[in-house]
């Protein structure tokens, strides 16, 4: 079918990201390419979701693996060429679906041109496009600032003697957003994109694009300890979410807003953003509009306790702006898989509590199998974090691996060596078996996202959390005349939730167990591990 898309798709829509190096290689080069994506875009319009987030494709060295940009409006060869792009969006939006490309504004590798340029001397043109700092008094980096990756986040430039910031790797220089040429070269790369027919880009670390203007140190973090990383010996008060972002926010959403009246629908936003919540949601927007959907990874980090959840929930859809719209997450490339924090069994009610609140989901590649982390044997690391900081489990590798796909060698994912291990359990955990199995967590995603398509109450409806006890988180989607519960028993004991009195002649839609939910009197039986949707109708 073509691809819809009709006001505000992104409020309904799920996304998924895919890590392009680890889904499907076709040159038998090991790393996954854009022809890979295509060739199994029938997969994922089969699965059900409705965009996908590729991280970055563009021309790079890979000392962040593709985080590090050294030409904004191509393809690495690595991944193929422009053309194949291209191929891979029409053929996406002739099955449905949307695409969005991760858009890295922060900083540039410094292999990239500009910073070539800006590096020659001090008086040249390009020399205000980077951040550039004479050391302090005596003689070394003029602040505290440290990395995210550990150490200094000053880098000395023996040539010009001075030395320039990096929030990440120091082949990762950050951009001066105070200068408007640096602005205005950035907002052409995002109309080539759009212009292109992309929907959507994810702004990656866009709380780091303004830095203070007199670049004062960094208060001590209090709470700090050394299983924490070094990024966190400071808070990052100075240097990053300074108040000046979000005007750039806001201007990225004119450009993008502007594409809406071609005809072909809203471009959306979304602001890559790890910040308290309060902080957080400023990235909608005051005066101006802000990006669409400020990330939300509080799901991530939160306890999987009922009425912990209960109360994030609550409070997060409490403060959320007039008008703005929610966003869930429960893992990315960055953050530890769902599947590694809990049992299998619990990441079916994962799957169930991300699919089924109020607000846009994004998938990540391969936790519809219920993947878990992959131990990398220190020989085969390839994370630069994981590199700096060995002893100190930050490395992203375990998350990143290649996608199984089926039985054969390598799982199908490539025929020659993959850039990173599969998972051991690759021979039953794939696509291929998973898909025969009508029990699988693989058919409970596509179950549930069926379910999204075809009851408005689930992607559109309001929420309202329901009493409950122990162990069991239960809300209500409703819109219209249909009305939902869902409840989920995040422990190992059965549960029995009391039931409002319209549910009370409830049917079971779908449950995360292999047979339907007991029923009590006016209650509906939770089994260990299970989480429902009930419907009165």
């Amino acid at each position: 079918m073509a691809a819809s898309f009709g006001p505000l798709w992104w409020r309904t829509d799920v996304i998924y990201q895919i890590y392009p190096r680890s889904f499907q290689d076709t040159n038998a080069n090991g790393i996954g390419d854009l022809k890979g994506i295509e060739r199994r875009l029938d997969y994922l319009a089969g699965l059900g979701v409705d965009a996908i987030w590729i991280s970055p494709i563009y021309p790079s060295p890979m000392a962040d693996f593709g985080y590090d940009v050294t030409d904004y409006c191509d393809v690495d060869s690595r991944f193929g060429v422009l053309a194949d792009f291209d191929s891979l969006l029409s053929q996406a939006h002739a099955r449905g679906l949307k695409i969005l490309l991760d858009f890295v504004p922060n900083h540039t590798s410094d292999r990239h041109p500009w910073f070539v340029e800006s590096r020659a001397s001090r008086d040249n043109p390009k020399r205000d496009w980077y951040i550039w700092r004479d050391p302090a008094p005596n003689g070394g980096p003029p602040n505290n600032w440290i990395s995210d990756f550990g150490g200094s986040a000053w880098q000395w430039d023996q040539a010009t003697n001075q030395y320039y910031y990096h929030a990440f790797l120091k082949e990762q220089a950050d951009l001066n957003w105070r200068n408007p040429a640096v602005q205005a070269a950035m907002y052409s790369v995002m109309r080539f994109w759009f212009d292109r027919g992309v929907d959507g880009l994810r702004i990656d670390v866009l709380w780091h694009l303004v830095k203070a203007a007199d670049f004062p140190d960094n208060p001590p973090n209090p709470a700090y300890q050394a299983a924490m990383g070094d990024m966190h010996r400071v808070l990052q008060l100075h240097s990053t979410d300074q108040p000046e972002v979000h005007e750039i926010a806001a201007d990225m959403r004119a450009i993008a807003d502007s594409y809406g009246a071609s005809g072909r629908g809203e471009r959306v936003l979304i602001g890559e953003i790890y910040l308290p919540v309060d902080r957080l949601l400023r990235y909608y927007g005051r005066e101006r509009a802000g990006v669409h959907l400020p990330f939300n990874f509080q799901l991530i980090d939160a306890p999987w306790e009922a009425r912990s959840l209960a109360t994030l929930i609550a409070n997060y859809e409490a403060a959320l702006p007039p008008g703005a719209w929610p966003n869930w997450v429960l893992g990315n490339h960055d953050r530890p898989r769902v599947a590694a924090k809990r049992v299998q069994a619990q990441a079916r009610v994962a799957a169930m509590l991300l699919l089924t609140l109020r607000g846009t989901p994004t998938l990540y590649y391969g936790d519809e199998l219920g993947l878990s982390d992959v131990s990398i044997p220190s020989a085969q690391v390839q994370d630069p974090r994981g590199l700096r900081e060995p002893g100190l489990a930050l490395g992203r590798d375990p998350v990143r691996t290649p996608m199984p796909w089926n039985g054969s060698r390598n799982a199908g994912f490539t025929t020659a060596k993959p850039w990173l291990p599969l998972n051991d359990d690759w021979p039953t955990r794939n696509v291929a078996r998973m898909a025969q199995e009508p029990h699988s967590i693989l058919a409970l995603y596509r179950q549930l996202l069926a379910a999204r398509r075809a009851h408005p109450a689930l992607a559109i409806g309001d929420f309202a959390l329901l009493d409950a006890e122990g162990d069991v988180l239960a809300y209500e989607r409703r819109h219209g005349a249909e009305r939902l519960i869902v409840a989920l028993n995040l422990g190992e004991h059965l549960h029995r939730l009391e039931l409002p009195d319209w549910a009370s002649d409830f049917r079971v839609l779908l449950s995360t167990v292999a047979d339907a939910a007991l029923a009590g009197d006016g209650a509906v039986l939770l089994r260990a591990d299970e989480g429902v949707i009930l419907t009165a109708d």
